[in-house]
């Protein structure tokens, strides 16, 4: 079983203040538009590692790999990425972290120019993509995707009417694919709202904006142990 706390959209400066609630935490999974201080004073409150996936209000963070010697590089030169020090990027990837195997896929449907956005045809070719990579990861160690985390909702599932927040169709397809215990997005702001959570076959899909706290048990399930603050 692991804590996890969950976060997106809507910064809560209180629980940076004060994390006493979530003091527990062994995880912070971040799914995406907010700002890298915040997920950096979260990171340094709880002293807990970080992974996230970039949102449509995120800056452009494609083009970052890590050499073998540890060393963060763009175009072939070391640089100094955007997010925090230690934050891992999760957006096209198979991580694992605090005991559990995570895979991203960040952005939004294209509504302008702005960096992280696809078409839903982008979207699927890159699902596609990631699938494959966690079919490799499980034929090397044999172990499935516990995680999956996006930004976008999947489309009929908690995404809007409005073109900017419909979700991606490929996203179904992926979820059928990997089986993972949840899929946690943001993107679409309940603005108070109760969060239903949804279902994707036995996949758990639960929108985290705000902030929520989680426990996550591998090839079982999820549970909500304590929802963040919900704006009116």
């Amino acid at each position: 079983m692991v804590r996890v706390l969950a976060v997106s959209d809507e910064v809560d400066d209180a629980l940076v203040a004060d994390p006493t609630a979530v003091r527990g935490a062994q995880l912070i999974l971040a799914c995406g538009d907010l700002p890298f201080e915040y997920l950096g004073s979260l990171m340094n409150a709880l002293d807990v590692p970080l992974v996230f996936v970039p949102g449509n209000h995120d800056p452009d963070v494609s083009g970052y790999r890590s050499s073998r010697a540890g060393l963060t590089l763009k175009a072939g030169l070391p640089a100094r990425p955007p997010w925090p020090a230690g934050a891992v990027n999760a957006d096209g990837r198979i991580v694992d972290v605090a005991g559990l195997r995570l895979a991203g896929l960040g952005g939004s449907r294209r509504y302008s120019d702005g960096p992280n956005q696809y078409t839903d045809r982008q979207q699927t070719r890159r699902a596609r993509a990631l699938r494959g990579r966690a079919w490799w990861r499980r034929q090397r160690d044999g172990r499935g995707v516990d995680v999956l985390l996006t930004h976008a909702p999947p489309r009929g599932v908690g995404d809007g009417d409005d073109p900017p927040h419909r979700g991606f169709g490929g996203l179904s397809g992926l979820v059928a694919a990997l089986q993972p215990v949840a899929l946690l997005h943001g993107h679409v702001h309940p603005y108070g709202a109760h969060v239903r959570l949804g279902r994707l076959g036995r996949t758990a899909v639960f929108n985290v904006t705000g902030w929520h706290l989680l426990e996550l048990e591998p090839g079982a399930g999820l549970a909500e142990l304590l929802p963040g603050r919900r704006h009116a």
